[in-house]
């Protein structure tokens, strides 16, 4: 773990009690918490409410905790982790006949959550010679005080325990104090049956009461604590599990917000939990199976295991290994695979998907028939030059004719033109069918650049964000596909493996910075005017709270048109912040320094990972990184020994200054100036023509 700073202590030390003394005196948080020990009276001001929400089908329910596609990309990096529970989950068929199936129930939950927690510090935090500085403990209910399970049933203690925990080892407190509490888990019986019968199923309401409750008890323990416990653990994780299901409740808030009336303490709790905390339920799933294993590999176990990974992040910061690179390893293990089943070779179609044919009227398109096409490569749908391919949405049809493919370095797109008007250009963009998203890290990048991508540009749109640096969005549908459409009904897809497969389209057409950098024509006039025309498009986009999040080479085209100067527009918007969950994409020698290290953007990250661009473009020694280590700590000593200010200072005096003024807004919470930027730097090019701005002065 990360230890704390003399300065950051004594820093976080008066925030946190000028933070505890606008909420309430320190006394008076110990109090309440002493008096707040009773989940059942909480239960009464709550469950009401609760149900309510329940059964309000107009007003929207909580919402989940994780996104499919985070789990995804969890299970990727998850591949090769060894995970072993050796006390098996007794069967639910015995669960109420005995108390010894109760007693190896806890005993087992408790070895679940040491299993779950070894294996995830060992895979993303520490090395083999690196002890984990976490253990598990269950809670007894009649003092709220922690007891190794089978401790607790070595005393009689079984019917009273409440919960299981995993707890920060404390020293001076090895018993385990509520603010040591990283995780909870609460075992109750029927929680998968008394959901309701839904897919979405959420948890029965009096567990997610009694859930909010031992939760906002941690929050008050770690406001009250004297541990170097960040400021920013406002969450809490809570685990509902019984002996084949589970699900996840996240508990978050400032507890400034909470009146510690020690008159009223359970109405004053409810009052925050109803007003002022935001609450997010998972469904209920199957964990273990009927020989009491966990499916570490099925969505259920998923979730539980990303909570845990959550938990331990709030503590030790951000892994040595992040998800995103473990994650990457599934690719190789996927060709390696595809290697070893003789896949390696194997296309569509020698020709493309449907091959253009002239004839004197209307141009047509011609399925081609190949008896050998194997169903694993139907799967994947690749065009070539010359192929043209039909694009439908609710209302039209247009075909587009592929004229070339591209790479964007990861994978292919085309550049099309539409069959009814040849002398036009698009960028075309292919995705993954919707029911195919099969365990391939490419399938997830596809579903970015296309589907995601989409509905950026459409939020562009909608917005009247207008400017000639930014993609137009031409047209998006689903392919169609040969033969017969034998669809179910409308909006299904039929058992065709190209039915229903997204397609984006885009202009303008233009070539990649990257491919300008390998052919030696990106020189110091192009530096500036690709800095002013990007700067022009965050512009654009920040004035409606959008970033892009993804700025490299390969997403900065170069446009020529006409007689005119050529200009650059900034593509691959498909990783763009709209709104506060979504998460960047991380690159190691482009990302911002916010996005390696919190997976998130401070408003500065699109101009540094702008500057980085350029630096290396222009020419800036390109680094081995194989971590995010090794990539922040290559920005923390060129930052500091002003190599990129260096490098671009030769390019122009400006370049560098920009530098230099990023430099000094990364990691705070200060905007961008834009409107001066674009100025000095529109001076410097000698470009009146700044194509069609937003105004973000207002």
């Amino acid at each position: 773990m990360e230890g704390i700073s003399p300065d950051r202590d004594s820093l976080e030390s008066a925030a946190k009690k000028s933070s505890i003394s606008s909420g309430g005196r320190v006394q008076d948080r110990k109090e309440f918490l002493h008096r707040f020990v009773d989940s059942e009276v909480l239960k009464t001001n709550l469950l009401d409410w609760l149900e309510d929400i329940a059964e309000d089908s107009v007003r929207p329910t909580f919402d989940v905790p994780f996104e499919l596609v985070d789990l995804q990309k969890f299970d990727y990096a998850l591949e090769g982790i060894p995970f072993q529970q050796l006390i098996r989950m007794p069967s639910a068929i015995y669960a109420s006949t005995s108390s010894t199936v109760e007693a190896t129930a806890y005993l087992a939950l408790e070895d679940f959550l040491h299993a779950s927690t070894n294996g995830l510090w060992e895979a993303f935090w520490g090395p083999e010679n690196d002890r984990m500085p976490f253990y598990v403990s269950s809670l007894y209910d009649g003092n709220l005080r922690f007891y190794q399970a089978e401790q607790a049933i070595s005393k009689g203690k079984l019917e009273g325990l409440c919960a299981s925990a995993i707890m920060l080892k404390n020293p001076r407190h090895p018993q385990g104090k509520w603010d040591d509490i990283i995780e909870l888990a609460l075992l109750r019986p029927d929680i998968g049956s008394l959901a309701s019968a839904e897919e979405d199923s959420k948890p029965p309401v009096s567990v997610i009461c009694e859930a909010l409750f031992f939760a906002l008890r941690v929050l008050i323990a770690r406001s009250i604590s004297r541990s170097n416990i960040p400021l920013s653990l406002n969450c809490v994780f809570v685990l509902l599990v019984d002996y084949q299901c589970g699900g996840v409740v996240k508990v978050e808030g400032d507890l400034n917000n909470l009146e510690f009336d020690l008159n009223n303490v359970y109405e004053s709790a409810a009052s925050w939990i109803k007003n002022h905390s935001r609450i997010a339920i998972s469904p209920v799933c199957r964990i273990w199976n009927k020989l009491g294993n966990a499916n570490w590999g099925d969505i259920g176990a998923l979730q539980v295991l990303y909570a845990t990974f959550q938990s331990i992040a709030q503590y030790a910061g951000t892994p040595k290994n992040t998800i995103e690179d473990l994650a990457a390893d599934h690719s190789s293990r996927l060709q390696a695979r595809r290697i070893e089943r003789q896949l390696e070779d194997t296309r569509v179609n020698g020709n493309g998907l449907f091959r253009f044919q002239h004839h004197t009227a209307t141009p047509e398109i011609v399925e081609v028939q190949e008896e050998s096409i194997r169903v694993d490569s139907e799967r994947s749908l690749k065009l070539e030059v010359g192929s043209v391919l039909l694009l439908e949405d609710s209302s039209w049809q247009k075909g587009y004719q592929i004229d070339e493919v591209l790479n964007d370095g990861e994978i292919p797109f085309y550049v099309a033109s539409p069959v009814e008007d040849r002398g036009k250009t698009v960028f075309l963009y292919v995705g993954s069918h919707p029911s195919q998203l099969e365990p391939a890290w490419e399938d997830m990048k596809l579903w970015y650049q296309v589907q995601r991508q989409t509905k950026v540009l459409n939020v562009v749109k909608q917005k009247g964000l207008s400017s000639k640096y930014l993609p137009e969005l031409t047209a998006s549908g689903r392919v169609v596909h040969p033969g017969n459409c034998r669809k179910p009904k409308k909006g299904d897809n039929c058992d065709h493996p190209w039915c229903g497969t997204p397609v984006l389209v885009t202009s303008p057409v233009g070539r990649t910075v990257a491919d300008m950098v390998r052919a030696g024509q990106f020189g110091a006039d192009e530096a500036i005017r690709c800095c002013h025309d990007c700067l022009s498009a965050l512009s654009a986009t920040a004035s409606a709270g959008i970033r892009h999040g993804d700025i490299r080479p390969e997403n900065v085209i170069c446009v020529k048109s006409g007689m005119g100067q050529p200009y650059y527009v900034l593509i691959g918007w498909g990783h763009a912040i709209l709104e506060e969950r979504d998460r960047p994409a991380l690159n190691l020698h482009f990302s911002s320094t916010s996005a390696l290290q919190e997976g998130k953007l401070c408003s500065a990250s699109d101009a540094e990972s702008l500057v980085y661009m350029l630096y290396f473009c222009s020419g800036g020694d390109l680094p081995v990184l194989d971590s995010v280590e090794g990539a922040l700590q290559w920005r923390e000593t060129s930052w500091s020994r002003r190599l990129i200010q260096q490098k671009l200072g030769d390019i122009s005096a400006v370049l560098k200054a920009f530098a230099d003024y990023v430099d000094s807004l990364c990691g705070t919470p200060y905007p961008v100036d834009y409107k001066i930027w674009l100025r000095r730097l529109k001076r410097q090019i000698g470009d009146e023509d700044g194509g069609k701005e937003v105004d973000t002065s207002g």
